[in-house]
């Protein structure tokens, strides 16, 4: 996402870098989307020529040209940017002629949405954060290149299994916007839930709770303590559908996400999401939600909960790296699936939202597709995957990665909420198929005004259901379905 904020955080390095923090993968889109658009329907000029193709062998199978330069531009956040310096690394070492350019910048949309439209855009971009570029627009618009030929390409540590084979459950799919090119790889491998301090619950003698009713009577309890119930990223709360969408698929199934994501008439309208609009709502009301929370960004948030402030905070799985300088040593930080309403919940408790994150991407227009391709083949070995789980407590899209290393709290929790899920595991895609809408229009203005009390929870569901409706009638923007 992930995802997902929009603090300045920018510094430089032997043309490296320009920083960001990671919870910004889900934030605000601050250049218009409209210029965007336009900006990437062009097709540009002034461009650099393609690099020539270099020998196709065993250790290259891409056919890398070995002097040609490489440009990668990362999103750096919550994870940082040493595991992807690690990997350029690899990168320089095994095509020691190439020049490889490395960059990282908060303002993914605003510094390359000119390159795309004079015809020059780098060759490997993790397309992150606040100014994350609208990947339905850069797919509708022929902008990206398929990255079938990774797939499909040996696997970095075993030339007997090809990439695609190495991969969690859902990751192609997910890269899929319609039929079966591949067009974003998502990196990260992302729990989203509601987060929390076992020993802060230890000390309620509560445990998770599995119903609302459970729910607001842990509340309850927490605010005679002096904590509040809950707080969350105000000024990004597209942070808070992370536990409130598979609330909803719990309560009424697959299915009720999958009409939201397919803008089907009316599918804001269904009864279990009234339900859960009027649960996240009583927070609200009731006083659950601590004071100010509105006002807060995200690390403002969890910077409030780290400290005892508040219970829960629904987040991803980079807010272990992301809060670590908060996180006490005795916190004790776990991840649970969302609470459901009571037993006539369609899915069962355990039920929660994880997918790919992260997501990366090489330029119809790269001048070395087939460099940045390969960047990605390199992450996606076992040793750079380690090194990304060790260093940033996270998972990747590499199906493995964790022996030998010792899981830290969260991430052991994330693991954990993952096998208790098994097959109930949803995967909501109206944040990848139509950003601006998600993080605009139902996380700030839907979510964000029911959560400060501005809005009831149906006139939040009239106003999003709105908001749906007109992204489903505009002609100007490609419309993804689920199979």
């Amino acid at each position: 996402m992930g995802s997902t904020s929009g603090e300045n955080h920018e510094s430089a390095g032997v043309g490296r870098r320009d920083l960001i923090r990671r919870s910004a993968a889900l934030g605000l889109v601050s250049v218009p989307a409209t210029s965007f658009l336009s900006a990437c329907a062009s097709s540009g000029g002034g461009g650099e020529d393609k690099a020539e193709s270099g020998e196709r062998t065993a250790k290259n199978p891409l056919g890398v040209n070995d002097g040609a330069r490489m440009e990668f531009v990362l999103f750096d956040g919550g994870f940082g940017t040493e595991y992807a310096e690690d990997a350029v690394r690899v990168y320089e070492k095994n095509f020691p002629r190439a020049e490889v350019k490395f960059s990282a910048t908060q303002k993914i949309q605003s510094t390359l949405q000119p390159r795309f439209n004079q015809g020059n855009p780098p060759d490997l971009i993790d397309n992150s954060g606040a100014e994350q570029m609208d990947m339905g627009v850069l797919v509708g618009k022929s902008q990206l290149a398929d990255l079938t030929p990774l797939l499909d390409a040996p696997s970095y540590d075993d030339p007997d299994k090809k990439v695609r084979d190495t991969l969690r459950p859902g990751i192609v799919e997910m890269g899929r916007f319609d039929g079966e090119k591949v067009w974003v790889l998502y990196y990260a491998y992302t729990v989203y839930g509601v987060w929390y301090s076992q020993k802060a619950l230890d000390a309620l003698d509560e445990q998770y709770p599995q119903t609302w009713d459970q729910m607001l009577a842990v509340c309850a309890k927490a605010r005679k303590r002096g904590m509040a119930g809950w707080t969350y990223a105000g000024k990004y709360p597209y942070y808070i559908p992370f536990s409130l969408y598979p609330m909803i698929g719990k309560v009424g199934g697959r299915e009720v996400l999958d009409a939201i994501d397919n803008l089907e008439p009316n599918a804001w309208k269904h009864p279990a999401v009234k339900a859960c609009f009027e649960a996240y709502y009583e927070l609200y009301r009731k006083g659950y939600v601590l004071r100010g929370t509105p006002g807060l960004d995200h690390i403002q948030s969890q910077t409030a909960w780290a400290r005892g402030k508040a219970l829960f905070l629904p987040n991803g799985s980079w807010v272990e790296n992301e809060s670590a300088n908060v996180i006490p040593a005795d916190f004790g930080l776990a991840v649970s699936a969302p609470t459901g309403l009571d037993s006539s919940d369609k899915l069962p408790f355990g039920t929660l939202w994880a997918s790919g994150g992260e997501p990366f991407v090489v330029p119809a227009g790269a001048r070395n597709g087939a460099g940045g391709m390969e960047q990605l083949r390199i992450m996606l070995g076992e040793a750079a995957s380690k090194n990304f789980t060790s260093k940033v407590k996270s998972l990747t899209a590499f199906d493995g990665g964790t022996d030998g290393i010792t899981l830290t709290p969260g991430l052991k929790s994330a693991v954990a909420a993952l096998e208790k899920a098994g097959d109930n595991v949803v995967n909501p895609r109206i944040q990848d198929w139509y950003v601006q809408l998600q993080k605009e229009k139902i996380g700030v203005a839907g979510l964000g005004e029911m959560m400060a009390g501005r809005l009831t929870p149906a006139e939040a569901v009239k106003k999003i259901q709105g908001f749906a409706d007109e992204t489903a009638r505009d002609t100007s923007i490609k419309h993804y379905k689920h199979a």
